[in-house]
């Protein structure tokens, strides 16, 4: 089932979230694509970091939820469908697309609730012997910012749920998971990356927590003031001494192996 939450305009992420393709060249060069590969990118959104992988020889598909992202994926050339990555392990799937060498994602599992099935799909994807690798949130990613809004919608009188619609692990969670999904050769650490936000806090509010906002039933008239507020919030700790913006990123870079 696709996370309500996470909901997509490329226009706004194009304008204010440049930054999550262009911070993803670690996690990329733990992929390592060859020229020839087939390579499937699992939450490629608009397609910005999957062209890297093409341009390193590779024969890649892109998956997303969002049929927007998926859409702008496709105008910049990529082989792009909109599929649940929660419903990868159903045999549709491995008969429509086959099996791949590799399986990249980059800012995507975090927002795919269910971790078990798209641990046990991403296997089921992969052929004997192939890696998945990428990077996500991890434990603490973002609490502060999190918090601030939570507290601000809160105040306004909304009712919200006791968790967050997103899945942040800690190292242990996370490799735990995959292990179970018989994965091998597990390597996971958590990074703390303070990420600038040239576009500010209320800008990224919008941006990253747009179907939140909706989930809460926030009307669009109230989601730029709600930014400003969230912003008041989090001024103190998140914003830097020549006036500049950042947020509490925690990422969790990963590495592992389908045995042969």
């Amino acid at each position: 089932m696709v996370n309500e939450s996470s909901r997509w305009s490329p226009a706004d992420y194009a304008r204010n979230a440049a930054f999550v393709p262009a911070l993803g060249a670690a996690a990329l060069s733990l992929l390592d694509p060859k020229p020839g590969e087939m390579i499937l990118d699992l939450g490629c959104g608009d397609g910005v970091l999957t062209e890297k992988i093409v341009a390193a020889g590779a024969v890649v598909i892109g998956f997303d939820s969002s049929p927007e992202m998926v859409e702008a994926a496709r105008s910049r050339g990529i082989d792009a469908f909109v599929v649940d990555a929660e419903a990868l392990a159903s045999p549709e799937q491995a008969e429509r697309f086959g099996q791949f060498d590799a399986v990249f994602s980059n800012a995507a599992l975090h927002w795919m609730l269910d971790a078990d099935a798209v641990a046990s799909g991403v296997f089921a994807m992969l052929k004997a012997g192939g890696r998945f690798a990428g990077e996500m949130g991890g434990a603490g990613n973002i609490a502060v910012l999190r918090g601030a809004i939570r507290a601000e919608l809160i105040e306004r009188g909304y009712t919200l749920p006791e968790a967050d619609p997103q899945w942040y692990p800690s190292v242990e969670e996370f490799t735990r998971l995959y292990a179970t999904a018989g994965f091998g050769q597990i390597q996971a650490e958590l990074i703390d990356r303070p990420t600038p936000l040239p576009a500010g806090i209320s800008a990224w509010v919008k941006t990253f927590r747009a179907g939140w906002l909706d989930q809460a039933m926030v009307p669009e008239w109230e989601r730029d003031e709600i930014g400003r507020g969230v912003e008041k919030r989090v001024e103190a700790t998140l914003r830097n001494p020549d006036g500049s913006w950042f947020a509490d990123y925690v990422r969790l870079r990963f590495w592992m192996r389908k045995p042969e």
